[in-house]
């Protein structure tokens, strides 16, 4: 991926692990331009053993970790870079997913139970019809929740800024403890280690059952509901009320510091000195460093963090609060508000599968790209009710406004539309939460590849939209936050020492009256959309479940046939 003119001013060079749910990655980074060296990646398998189950076997995520580092380092070898120029390593990975091990054998107890696309409507309304969540946990979820006073999802919130929900690590952690026999026995005798795939990696590489180093980050302890994210550390209070002892837990430690050395392989004495949950990283990775800048990235779904400063803030419109990162021991804690977009690149797969109007993403960027214009169209993909900020399940997906005229190149420009609209939706929330307008979005994921979405987002949030050239930002924040942990120091966090990254500014091309009209009539589609599913079953009711509506149906008939008898009577008499 370097140019050879480039390989002999390379400066200090930093690593990055990228751990996600269906793959891991290893990649370099010249520290000094931020420049992508070399990179490699491998699969991860996934498995269902239940319906509703996702599993992922720790051994080969972590075997996975040593050959991408291994031919990562060879492509390098390659390319005339030198190896020894590697001077840390940061970790990136799937927050979430849950895992526990024996510290004596190092051997996993069972497999991680992974993580999966965060249904919301799953969350907030305690309903079972997302096939992409785990819920084995379900009614561990029910157990803690009637719990709580008046029942209540958000009760632990106020430290959390979490609900108590299937998605976050605790409950993962109460069912392993009580369902899996050599779990409960582990930490029985005290030999059970618990963590999130970071702490897993970051233990193992550093020397496992022979002194490996237990820890984990505060943006990946704040999605475990173990954390309080007011005082940065385990909250005795929530260990008790989960029932999960505070022995088993890592050390929580900041995001960019020293954690350990790599203890094996090609390199073996290389500090492990950044950490972040993927989505923190991405943060990082876009330098959304000050109070009120945002990223977005666009995948199957859309994540969102918001910058909130040193204090958290509490949503009003069922944001999540979470750390987005603490880089270094003695700096201070930055908050985020998160929100998630359900259906994004969603809707292209749905356009390409079930509707079969195109047969492939870029397919429908030509399409809508050739009228420009949805014509009046709007499309709510509201498949399984709407979430932030309406939290409404009786919301169906709907297409409306459709004329004689309109074309699947029409019904393709909404589609894009739908996922810029959802953003302003989520955005608008976070304005409103946090106080600060939004004055441009960072942005990251597959979906930016198409230029006419990045430019209807621009379009509709009346604000520059500003995408990297380098797509790697998760990966980049971990690397960033490692190479400028203490005693590394060889990547500076400062913007302006970052000149060298280049980025493409999306300019917003219509005037903000044309962009509040078409939000305004987005609004109107979402309030059609809302009302179709109902919670009286279909066909059961009775037309005289009411009693004046039986009366009028009843009186219809007879009148009906009293006049039928009396027509029969008058053309009798006449023939």
């Amino acid at each position: 991926m370097a140019a050879s003119s480039h390989r002999i001013m390379l400066g200090p060079l930093v690593a990055a692990i990228d751990q996600g749910t269906s793959s891991t990655r290893f990649l370099v980074f010249n520290s000094t331009t931020a420049e992508l060296l070399s990179h490699h990646q491998v699969e991860i398998k996934q498995s269902f053993p239940k319906e509703g189950w996702v599993e992922e076997d720790p051994k080969e995520i972590l075997q996975s970790v040593y050959e991408c580092m291994e031919r990562t380092c060879e492509k390098l070898t390659q390319l005339n870079i030198d190896i020894s120029n590697i001077k840390a390593i940061g970790v990136t990975n799937q927050r979430e997913t849950t895992l526990v091990w024996d510290k004596e054998t190092g051997e996993p107890l069972y497999n991680a139970i992974g993580k999966v696309l965060f249904c919301f409507y799953c969350t907030v309304f305690e309903k079972h019809k997302c096939i992409w969540l785990d819920l084995r946990t379900q009614s561990t979820v029910e157990r803690l929740i009637n719990k709580t006073p008046g029942r209540n999802k958000n009760h632990l919130k106020h430290k959390t800024g979490l609900p108590i929900s299937t998605y976050f690590s605790a409950v993962k952690l109460r069912w392993l403890m009580d369902n899996v026999n050599e779990v409960h026995e582990a930490i029985v005798s005290h030999r059970a280690m618990f963590g999130t795939i970071d702490s897993w990696l970051i233990w193992c590489l550093t020397g496992g059952k022979s002194g490996g180093v237990h820890c984990t980050d505060v943006t990946n302890a704040s999605r475990t509901m173990l954390f309080n994210i007011h005082t940065m550390d385990w909250d005795p209070e929530l260990c008790k009320y989960f029932g999960i002892p505070m022995e088993i837990l890592p050390r929580v430690r900041s995001s960019s510091e020293i954690y350990g050395l790599m203890k094996s392989g090609a390199l073996s004495g290389i500090p492990i000195s950044g950490c972040l949950g993927d989505q923190s990283a991405a943060l990082v990775g876009q330098m959304c460093f000050q109070d009120g800048q945002a990223k977005n990235t666009y995948g199957t779904g859309c994540f969102l963090l918001r910058n909130t400063g040193a204090k958290p803030v509490m949503s009003d419109h069922g944001l999540l609060t979470t750390v987005a990162y603490k880089l270094g021991r003695d700096k201070p804690a930055c908050y985020a508000l998160e929100g998630s977009v359900a259906i994004a690149g969603a809707v292209v797969r749905w356009l390409q599968d079930n509707l079969g109007i195109i047969g492939s993403s870029e397919e429908l960027e030509k399409l809508a790209a050739s009228v420009g214009t949805s014509y009046g169209c709007y499309f709510v993909p509201a498949f399984s009710g709407l979430y932030a900020p309406y939290w409404e399940p009786s919301a169906r997906g709907i297409i409306c406004g459709l004329t004689q005229f309109t074309n699947k190149s029409h019904l393709a420009f909404a589609a894009l539309e739908a996922v810029c609209f959802q953003t302003r939706e989520i955005l608008d929330a976070m304005n409103q939460d946090s106080g600060i307008p939004l004055t441009q979005l960072q942005v990251d994921g597959g979906m930016t590849s198409n230029r006419l979405l990045m430019q209807l987002q621009a379009d509709i949030l009346c604000i520059p939209v500003v995408k990297p050239s380098m797509p790697e930002t998760t990966a980049l924040g971990a690397a960033m936050a490692a190479g400028a942990a203490e005693g590394v120091s060889v990547w500076s966090l400062s913007p302006e020492d970052l000149s060298e990254v280049t980025s493409e500014k999306f300019e917003p091309q219509i005037n903000p009256e044309e962009s509040e009209f078409r939000y305004a009539r987005w609004k109107k589609a979402v309030q059609k959309s809302m009302n179709w599913e109902t919670t009286e079953p279909v066909g059961e009711t009775s037309i005289f479940s009411s009693v004046p509506l039986g009366f009028y149906i009843m009186g219809s008939m007879l009148m009906l046939i009293g006049a039928k008898y009396i027509a029969g009577q008058f053309l009798i008499f006449t023939f």
